[in-house]
């Protein structure tokens, strides 16, 4: 409604935040509201008796523009909407006055109560608007006093020129307070976002920081089993064949994993590396592992003992697939398969990629364990279940994990080749990931709605 008149009328009339509204205490809110009130009710009625009984003006003209005062209580939230009607209240009362006979010793162009309220809304209006509109307001209403005065010298008294010059005055004050006041919340929350900033960044630096850590702890004992495993051969004479290829199988596994460490710590050095000129980006360019290395890590898995078969659809092709697809697709293999050989050794377990015109299927799906074999662990983070969603977000696509019927467990990730933001809570993808529970049986958590 108030769209459709003009934008001088738009700021007449629209609500603004009430002043000391950003205060903490309720009492200070409330404090503009008590002196708006106060003011109204001592100016309203004295304005309609003075008018009427000292000034001379007919009694019902004199009660309207009495009335008229009441546009105090706008003052709050529409300051200049309450500033018009007073101001044009005050001239009418001043222009009426020209028509009775002069009474001496009276206060015109403005009467006292008209002054009072004047330098109220002057008050009011510098805690509200900007400086233009505050000597715009300040103009007018000293134009207008200057023209009545003109008009009839002997009415006119000099309690305009207070008015103007006392407004003057507290607009300064006040304006001055007010900006003050501003700077000062405004460095507040700015030195509250740098908090954040910091406490983000240390955050940040000490992950980084585990991170290191943990790859040295990691890469060593790593590089002992590789070491030991290349070696084993000529440190064992008479070693079978089959031994000393499950070796060379160790041997490798460790080294592709202490290959994708490196480089997954070259990402989180990278700046740092590169600040001092070297080759920190060098890990971030590597080529990242996709479908196209899944056989490799279904046959390392069944290197473990563990009988997989896999089972590549004839849409599935990597080199149309996107690059977020591609190597969540792979993780979710990856991750899938490691929790089947921690929490159920031995099990037929079955992997499928398919793919369509609008997205890649990944299937994992492991039979129950057949036998009284134990797990070679009993219990788990849930990271991996974590960084499967996290992945699935990524892409904008839905995943799926439970339990089977008839035993056994199924993780079946939907990865759609239009890659998009994170979906957010109210997505499918985020409802599935939260309903369902982890790939293992020691993670599984209670299904939520």
């Amino acid at each position: 409604m108030i769209q459709s008149f003009p934008r001088p009328v738009q700021r007449l009339l629209r609500p603004h935040e009430p002043i000391l509204g950003h205060a903490k205490r309720r009492w200070v809110r409330l404090v503009p509201y008590a002196v708006a009130l106060m003011f109204t009710a001592i100016l309203a009625p004295t304005t309609g008796v003075s008018l009427g009984k000292d000034y001379g003006l007919n009694s019902d003209l004199a009660a309207v523009l009495g009335v008229c005062q009441l546009a105090l209580l706008l003052a709050v939230r529409r300051t200049l909407l309450a500033w018009f009607v007073v101001f044009t209240a005050d001239a009418v009362a001043a222009l009426a006055y020209l028509g009775v006979p002069r009474h001496a010793g009276l206060q015109w162009p403005w009467t006292p109560m008209a002054a009072i309220g004047l330098l109220v809304l002057y008050v009011a209006l510098a805690m509200r608007e900007r400086p233009r509109t505050l000597v715009v307001v300040w103009g007018v209403t000293g134009a207008t006093a200057f023209l009545l005065q003109a008009s009839s010298h002997e009415r006119s008294t000099p309690v305009w020129v207070t008015v103007q010059v006392i407004g003057a005055v507290l607009m300064l004050i006040v304006f001055a307070l007010r900006s003050r006041g501003d700077a000062r919340r405004a460095l507040a929350e700015q030195e509250t976002i740098s908090e954040a900033e910091r406490a983000r960044r240390t955050l940040l630096e000490e992950r980084a920081r585990i991170a290191r850590e943990l790859h040295d702890v990691v890469a060593h004992h790593m590089s002992m089993i590789t070491v030991q495993a290349d070696s084993a051969p000529y440190r064992i004479p008479g070693m079978p064949p089959e031994a000393v290829e499950e070796f060379g199988s160790i041997a490798t596994a460790a080294r592709e994993s202490l290959t994708e460490m490196r480089r997954l710590l070259g990402v989180l050095r990278s700046e740092e590396n590169g600040e001092n000129g070297g080759t920190g980006r060098s890990g971030e360019l590597a080529p990242q592992p996709g479908v196209t290395r899944v056989p490799q890590l279904v046959e390392s898995t069944v290197r473990s003992g563990q009988p997989v078969e896999l089972t590549v659809g004839p849409g599935v092709d990597a080199a149309r697939l996107p690059q977020a697809v591609d190597l969540s697709a792979y993780r979710i293999v990856q991750e899938a398969l490691a929790n089947v050989v921690r929490h159920a050794p031995g099990a037929a377990t079955r992997v499928s990629l398919s793919a369509d015109r609008t997205g890649l299927t990944v299937l994992v799906v492991n039979e129950p364990v057949a036998g009284p074999a134990a797990p070679l662990e009993s219990s788990g983070t849930g990271h991996g279940l974590v960084g499967m969603r996290e992945r699935v977000r990524l892409v904008g696509g839905s995943l799926d994990t439970g339990p089977l019927p008839e035993g056994g467990y199924r993780v079946a990730a939907r990865l759609p080749f239009a890659e998009g933001p994170d979906p957010g809570p109210g997505s499918r993808a985020s409802n599935l990931s939260d309903s369902s529970g982890p790939s293992d049986p020691s993670e599984r958590e209670s299904p939520t709605a």
